[in-house]
This record gives C-alpha cells, structure tokens and sequence, in this order.
C-alpha cells in the first residue's frame, strides 16, 4: 500500500518552507512539492531537497552515549544516561547552587521544546542562566525594534508585500544563497518596476541581481545609515505629517544624523556621495519602501544601534505602519522568531513577557503552579554563559546548538566546553560540541516529531509527523519529562507536543507574542496563523489596541478567514502586518532612537591591517553539523575558502586554491584561496560551517553590543601569511 505525502515544513532555515514527505518501502523519504504553501510555492533549495538524508540511521546517533573510564563514548541504555545527567545535576546545584547549573538551547527547537526548556530551566533547576544560540541571529534587530516600535517581530508583514512596494534596500543578507526560494520576491519585485538596493561589502549573487550595489567598508553600515538619512533632511524629504502623527523623538535623531554629511560618510564608509545620493532618490521616489536587515548590520558591537539608524531612516520618510512599507529583519535559523518568544532566552518569559516585570511572572507562575517569588531573574546572555563555563557554571545541558563551531572566538569556547564538570548535550548527530560530552542523548528530528514554529513573517506553523523514529531515539519533550521526574518534579513536563503548547497558549496570552488563539486544529486547516492572535473575544484589530490587520489587498496567504476551532464564537484571524493603526508603544508613536558612529571593536592596525568578515555559502547551514553529513552538499561546498581580493592576493602572493592563513588576535584559520574582485580590496570573507584548521570563528570578536549582547561576527582585524605544505 503506498503511503500518502505528509505536509511538513523544512527543517532550516526561517522561511519554513513548504513540503511532501513520503516514506518509501527502502526506508528513504522522499520530498515532493507543495504548492499551496504561500511562502515557497513548492521551490526548495538544495538543503531542504536533500534533508531527509540526516534522517538515515548511517549518519545520526540512535543510541545514548556516556564518557567510559577510557575517555571513549560508549553506548548505553537509557536509563542509565538520564540517571547519570540526574545526578551530576543534583551534586552540582547541592554543592555550588542552583546557578552553578547552565542550560544552552538553539532556534531550531520547535515552540514547545524551547518552551518546555525554559521551563525546565527556572522550575526545576531553579537557575538563571538559560540562554540560546538565536542570540547569535537577530538580537540586535529585535533589541531596536522593540526599542522604536514597542514589539519585535521578523518581518512586521508577510513577505507577499515585497514585489508590491517600490523600493527595498537590502542590508547585509544575501538570500541568493542563505535562503534561495525567498529571492523570487525580490525578483518579482524587480519585474514590477519597483527597485532593489544591496548594501553588502561583497558582490554576492543577491547584490549581483540589485539596481543598486553599495559596498560599504565591514563595521561603517551605521554611519551609511546616518548618511543617508542627514541626505533626506537636506533635500527635503522627510515626510513631516508621519513624522509629527505617528513618532516621538524626530528632533534629537534628526540632529544626530546632520552630524553625519556625505562626504565624511564617504571617508568612513568607502561608498561614494553620488552613490549615497542615488540610494536616497532610488528609496524616496516610490509611495511605499522597506528596509530589510539581516546579520550584516546585526552581528556588530553597535548593531543595535545600526539597526535603529535604519528604522530611523524608514521612520523619517514615513515607510513604517503603512500598506507594503516598513523595516523588517530577515530572520537566519528554522524558529529563531519562535525560540525566543517562549522561554529560553536569559530575560524572558512565555509571551515575550520580560523576566523582570512582577505582572509577567504572576501571570507565567500561575500557569506552571509554582511561586512567583521562586522564578529567578535574569541569567547571562549567550556568549556571556559560554565564557562561565567551567568557572561559575560547573555543569551544562545543551540541546540542539553547536558552539565548538558557531560561536565567536570558539577555541575558547571549545576550551571553556572541556572544562566543565559535566556536560550533556541533546542532538540528532554526533556534531563537535556533542563529541565533547560526558553523556549524549539521540532525539529525534523534524520529520519525526509534530511540533510548531514560528517562521520569519511571524507565522506560526505546523511541523507534522511523517515517519516513525529508529529505536533508540526518543524526543526533547520525553528527556526533559523523564529528567523532571528523577529531580523530583513528576507533573508539569508532558511529552505529547499538543498538550505542550495548550500550556503555551495560556502561559502567552495576553503578552506581545499572543498565541492563545492558535490551535493545533487551526494550524492543520491553515497555512499558518500569524500572531499575535488572542483567544476568543480578543481584540480584532490585531491586539494591543490595534496594532495591525489584512492591511489592503490581502494576498499574504495565511488563510485567514474566520474558522470555528470547536469553541464556538469568533476566532481572531491572525495578524499579518502589524501598526497600520498604532505601534505597540504606550501612545501608540514609533520612537525615533538618536544614534552616533562609531569605530568597530577591533579596527585594523599594521599588525592586523585587513578586515574579515563572514558568512554562508548556499549549500551549507549553520555550524554544518546536519549538512556536512549529506553527500550531495559536500560536493557543492566541500570546505572552508578564503575570498579574497586579487590586489591583495597580489601582494600576498597568493594564487586560486593555495592555502591562506588568515590570523587574528584570537586565533589562526587557514583555508584555500578564491580569488575574486566580487570583494573590496580592504576584506576577507570567509565561511563559518567548518571545524578544524578552517575554523572561521576561531578568529572571530566576541565583543557584545551593549544592549542585544550579540557578538561581533561581523568585523575584526586579521592579517594573511601564505602557508607553505
């Protein structure tokens, strides 16, 4: 009997893209086109066409591990790898206090993973220092957004509204090759006679399809911003009627960007003032414009600051809380938007509700049972807990992340990793970090499991079961349900996902990300239901007293009409863009933020005189842990590269393919050569999905943004030596 198609989403990255999975009698699955799923319209990329390859039992774990006397993992049964966590985790927190205790999670959980991990975090570890790898993602982007508007979320409207405004500028992403089905909007908005402007110090394959390409120096992408916007003031193009009726604070930004006049924008940026000219006649012509930003801008010691130059931008020309304008974050993991709004970020609570407001825990603590007086505060931020480790924290559990490769100044990190007491880490490979663990516990993945996640548009999704799990093999939710049990908390941790997230449900209600109106039966006859969306009788205009709708046109495909779940009574559509009414601030005004440049955390200097910056290539993902497994993607891009320029290839006198060590203050990474003028003269790049020699992060600066705590993966100072073998 041939088994029907499941309709799931991909496992990567934020698009969530569309498909058919159906087992086949081999025991592969195959992945077919959905079609009517709105964001991808059945176009897949390479990743998502080749996931069920990880699925294989030849390349993931299906078995528990523990560290043996040896120093070898062995395998084991289940029972004695969970006991073994128990009771390093109790010894730990009765010698060295709850705190002593870290939990690392990763936005590619599904909603009730992370969930259920912050949870398990404050309730039954009673520690504060959770936090998660979608730190690293868009930190900085929600930090400013939340700062200017009130809320943060991805992409304030469906991507549907891309091809339908007149102007987008492109900040640091290159979708081309991050995520490949969402370069149609860009292309159909092209193709409707509206604008693309790339802001990217590389010519990737995105800024090769742009009208505009502006290659700024890595680390000025602020004071290109502010450049712009003292342009706008000059010729007169700020929209004074938005200004004066829908934002706070015009006049302090305004005299913060005036101190910031083209030519010496040019001096810091390297984009000529014609060019910064062209770019504010291109964005000002048309009706409607965005601005959309990615980790570019965001992963700087300033990138919440950068971001809101950006915001300012689209503030000052009345391109926010409009039909087809606004700012947007293109979000990078699988529920990076979802992972964070639950739970296993360091200050918040369900709901995007903040740790540290009295209301917020009162309501949160009501839903788990617990005091609110025993919910610790605020923990340390990602990068922050990693540098604990071994120090303050003495023992970790770690599920879903892989910071031996994908966090800043790793060898550190790494180093940090081993000198744990105790770590335990939840994953479906044997990845690097996983390697490091004193106890490795198989769970199961995306097709296995049902599950939801919320993609970049703020969408929330329904991942469905397709296949049954190899023995051996159990799930997130099971783990931390049977680790709850053995510290002496048997209710509260069920296993089944749909239970989870009716708790999810309660526990968010009312805060700024409001599911309480999703259902799992509504996520099954929908394409996804875009909060926040209230329970019944909520309000109907968006929530928070009116922060969006449909807007004009519909076309966003989130399938919205009006459908009864079994309560009875109107059910809240969704809301597919948000401030058409008001922002999510107490007046309802956006906030214009006054911001200043300056220099990156580490500028070039004779011993270190070229900057790096860093990246993805389109057939890897994230720390590569998934997709380094898979044949098909290994030979597109087997390994790490070092993307240079040939004038200075030149002086190094480096030729294509000879190996390159790129050093930095923390570390040394060496790689092969490619040699392109697609980069400045200035900048290296290189790709962050290897281990090993090639390791980029190994060179990377963990300095923090003051706000967002997201490191500088951007920008830092190296030199080049060639490698003689």
């Amino acid at each position: 009997m041939q088994n029907s198609p499941t309709p799931t989403h991909c496992p990567y990255c934020a698009l969530q893209c569309g498909m058919h999975l159906t087992p086949a009698a081999d025991g592969t699955v195959e992945v077919t086109e959905r079609a009517d799923f709105p964001v991808n319209r059945g176009a897949l990329c390479g990743k998502g066409r080749t996931a069920p390859e990880v699925l294989s039992s030849r390349v993931r774990l299906t078995s528990p591990l523990v560290r043996a006397g040896d120093g070898t993992l062995v395998p084991a049964g289940w029972d004695e790898a969970l006991d073994r966590i128990a009771a390093h985790l109790t010894r730990t927190r009765a010698e060295h206090g709850a705190d002593a205790v870290g939990v690392f999670g990763g936005g590619g959980l599904t909603n009730e993973k992370a969930y259920t991990l912050g949870k398990f975090a404050r309730v039954v570890l009673g520690t504060s220092q959770i936090d998660y790898n979608g730190r690293f993602c868009m930190s900085s982007a929600a930090a400013a957004g939340s700062k200017a508007f009130g809320l943060d979320r991805g992409l304030p409207f469906p991507l549907a509204d891309i091809p339908r405004t007149g102007c987008v500028i492109l900040v640091g992403s290159n979708p081309a090759e991050t995520m490949p089905p969402a370069l149609r909007y860009f292309s159909e908005l092209r193709a409707n006679g509206g604008t693309l402007i790339v802001v990217d110090p590389r010519r990737t394959k995105t800024a090769e399809q742009a009208d505009l390409h502006l290659a700024p120096r890595p680390g000025t992408d602020l004071a290109l911003a502010l450049g712009l916007l003292h342009l706008v003031v000059a010729d007169g193009r700020v929209d004074e009627e938005y200004v004066a009726g829908r934002t706070t604070g015009w006049a302090e930004a305004r005299a913060a960007a005036m101190a910031h006049w083209p030519e010496y924008v040019e001096r810091i940026t390297g984009v000529s003032v014609p060019l910064l000219r062209e770019a504010v006649r291109m964005f000002c012509a048309p009706e409607a414009a965005m601005v959309l930003t990615a980790r570019g801008p965001e992963q700087q010691s300033k990138g919440t600051d950068t971001v809101g130059a950006w915001i300012n931008l689209c503030l000052a020309t009345g391109r926010a809380g409009r039909p087809y304008s606004g700012y947007g974050c293109l979000t990078g993991q699988g529920n990076g938007q979802g992972g964070r709004e639950h739970g296993q970020k360091a200050d918040q609570l369900p709901g995007y509700r903040k740790l540290t407001d009295p209301a917020a825990r009162r309501h949160v603590a009501e839903v788990w049972g617990v005091d609110p007086d025993s919910l610790p505060g605020p923990g340390r931020s990602a990068y922050e807990l990693l540098d604990a480790l071994g120090t303050d924290i003495r023992s970790l559990l770690l599920m879903g992340s892989n910071p031996v490769v994908s966090a800043p100044r790793a060898a550190h990190v790494e180093a940090r990793l081993r000198s744990l007491d105790f770590l335990a880490v939840c994953d479906v490979v044997l990845s690097e970090t996983a390697a490091l663990a004193d106890v490795v516990l198989p769970v199961t993945q995306w097709a296995e499991e049902t599950g939801t996640t919320t993609s970049l548009e703020g969408r929330v999704l329904l991942r469905r079961r397709a296949i049954t799990p190899p023995d051996g093999v159990r799930s997130d939710l099971e783990v931390l349900h049977e680790l709850a049990s053995r510290l002496g908390v048997e209710k509260g941790f069920p296993t089944d996902p749909e239970e989870v997230f009716e708790e999810l449900r309660r526990a968010s209600a009312g805060g700024l990300a409001d599911y309480s109106g999703i259902t799992y039966r509504r996520l099954a006859e929908e394409n996804g239901v875009f909060w926040p969306c209230p329970a019944e009788g909520g309000d109907r205009s968006g929530g928070r007293g009116g922060l969006g709708g449909n807007g004009e046109g519909g076309g966003d495909g989130a399938g919205a009409a009006e459908k009864g779940d079994g309560a009875g009574g109107d059910v809240h559509p969704g809301t597919p863009r948000l401030f058409l009414d008001r922002f999510a601030t107490e007046d309802g005004r956006a906030r214009f933020v006054p911001v200043a440049h300056r220099p990156a955390a580490e500028e070039p200097d004779d011993e270190y005189p070229v900057l790096l910056t860093t990246g993805r290539v389109v057939a890897q993902y994230q720390s590569g842990a998934q997709t380094r497994r898979v044949a098909e993607l290994n030979a597109a891009a087997p390994g790490p590269f070092v993307e240079l320029h040939p004038r200075l290839a030149a002086r190094l006198g480096a030729a294509e393919g000879d190996p390159v060590a790129v050093v930095s203050r923390r570390g040394r990474a060496v790689a092969p050569a490619r040699i392109t003028t697609g980069i400045r003269p200035d900048t290296v790049f290189m790709p962050f999905h290897w281990p090993g020699e090639g390791r980029a992060n190994t060179l990377t600066n963990p300095a923090l943004d003051p706000t967002s705590r997201m490191p500088e993966f951007k920008v830092c100072a190296v030199r080049l030596e060639p490698v003689t073998r």
